[in-house]
């Protein structure tokens, strides 16, 4: 039997979604809003008409290891929506010499992969991979660059890796940030670290899926409903405005607020949230990689060192490129940059570096909070001590930087302390 109290979400991002789902599925009365006319916030699929073809608003690299994901997906009932090689696996091309190599984990808790040269970093020892046991000593105020050391390990593993999860430079990124990354997956073995894209997109494997199970269980998702307003009595929210509507909430309603931090900021005054973005640079070609040219990379994901792309994505028509910390190329022309970017990509395939295809070029300013320490203490709780209100977000305090599972564990958080509170 459904709860009589009324549990109001906003924002149908993924954080928002995980919020209403768990929510939903122990019986409350949920329902959703949402200001734009479609779900999952940056994570999402559409039809490109120029490209003539559906492509992700981002690319996003999941891990076997990511544990709210793979609870998510079962819980909206798609367990395979997402792919990836049975091995723990990641190819690396330096473009500046033209060297290939694979960094292969083995298939158990403990990486005895690493034991062979061919399986390693080259110019790298199996004792140089204990470096990451420092990242978990590491100070609050610690950066990667203060932690790691220099060498061959650190700027043909390490770095490549904290700057797509942190999106973040090493000079500036939380190394305790780094290390929880790390617990979740290198540290619990091969079987955590198998790098898995969604099968179709992003909305066919963590939106579309999620909205239908909200529909089964009578859930109104409200599409153009941005909150303009919240009334706030003491720690107690009364009263939500949406501009044209308002709605009086009942002393037993509760409010989770799935929004970005900027409007949570606005919303909330003197909430503290992080006030500093990063940029991610996404390019989207339409075109097809010859599978002479896969190089036994059945996955085809690859990180590039040398040049402008740093990991590149092709699938059956698609061939997508991403740039983390893109606000160094913010006064670079786009078609420069998708140029620039094509040339690593022929490098990569051996394709025609002269014939750039038809693209898409996304560059989303405020991507992720910069995963600066600073930053990091900014985070508020799901909880700050409001009667009836919640925070979701991948900006909110859950140990992970800002990724599609730390959304995902966000909203779980936050609808944690809803039932909590269930009278």
């Amino acid at each position: 039997m459904a709860s009589q109290r009324r549990i109001h979400v906003i924002g149908a991002g993924l954080a928002g979604l995980s919020a209403a789902l768990h929510l939903a599925l122990v019986g409350e009365n949920v329902t959703v809003y949402e200001a734009a006319p479609y779900a999952g916030g940056r994570c999402r699929s559409y039809m490109d008409r120029a490209l003539g073809c559906r492509i992700d608003n981002g690319t996003h690299l999941v891990l076997s290891g990511n544990d709210a994901i793979n609870d998510y997906l079962s819980l909206v009932q798609n367990p395979t929506g997402l792919v990836g090689p049975s091995a723990a696996l990641f190819p690396f091309m330096d473009l500046a010499d033209g060297m290939r190599w694979t960094v292969r984990l083995g298939s158990g808790r403990v990486p005895l992969g690493l034991l062979r040269a061919a399986n390693r970093v080259p110019g790298t020892r199996v004792l140089d991979y204990l470096q990451i046991l420092r990242l978990g000593l590491a100070r609050t105020h610690a950066t990667l660059t203060d932690v790691l050391p220099s060498g061959p390990l650190t700027t043909r593993l390490w770095e490549p890796l904290a700057l797509a999860a942190l999106n973040t430079v090493p000079e500036e990124a939380s190394a305790r940030l780094f290390a929880n990354v790390l617990r979740q997956s290198l540290l619990r073995g091969a079987p955590a670290c198998r790098p898995r894209t969604a099968r179709v997109g992003l909305s066919e494997t963590f939106v579309l899926p999620c909205l239908n199970v909200l529909r089964q269980r009578e859930v109104p998702v409200l599409f153009g409903h941005r909150l303009r307003a919240l009334d706030l009595v003491g720690p107690v929210v009364r009263r939500l405005d949406f501009g044209t509507t308002a709605l009086e909430l009942a002393p037993t309603d509760w409010v989770v607020l799935a929004v970005p931090a900027w409007v949570a900021a606005d919303l909330i005054p003197g909430l503290v949230v992080p006030d500093s973005f990063r940029s991610i640079l996404n390019v989207h070609y339409r075109a097809t990689v010859p599978p002479e040219s896969a190089d036994g990379n059945v996955f085809r994901m690859t990180g590039l060192l040398g040049g402008l792309a740093e990991w590149v994505f092709a699938r059956a028509e698609v061939i997508s490129v991403t740039v983390s910390a893109a606000d160094r190329y913010a006064s670079t022309d786009q078609d420069e940059l998708a140029q620039r970017l094509w040339q690593d990509i022929a490098r990569l395939y051996d394709l025609d570096p002269a014939h750039v295809p038809p693209y898409r070029l996304i560059h989303e300013k405020r991507a992720t909070f910069a995963a600066t320490p600073a930053q990091d203490a900014r985070r508020p709780r799901a909880w700050a001590g409001w009667s009836n209100m919640a925070l979701a977000g991948d900006w909110t305090a859950t140990g992970l930087p800002s990724t599609l599972e730390g959304a995902i564990r966000s909203g779980m958080r936050a609808a944690e302390v809803v039932i909590r509170w269930k009278p």
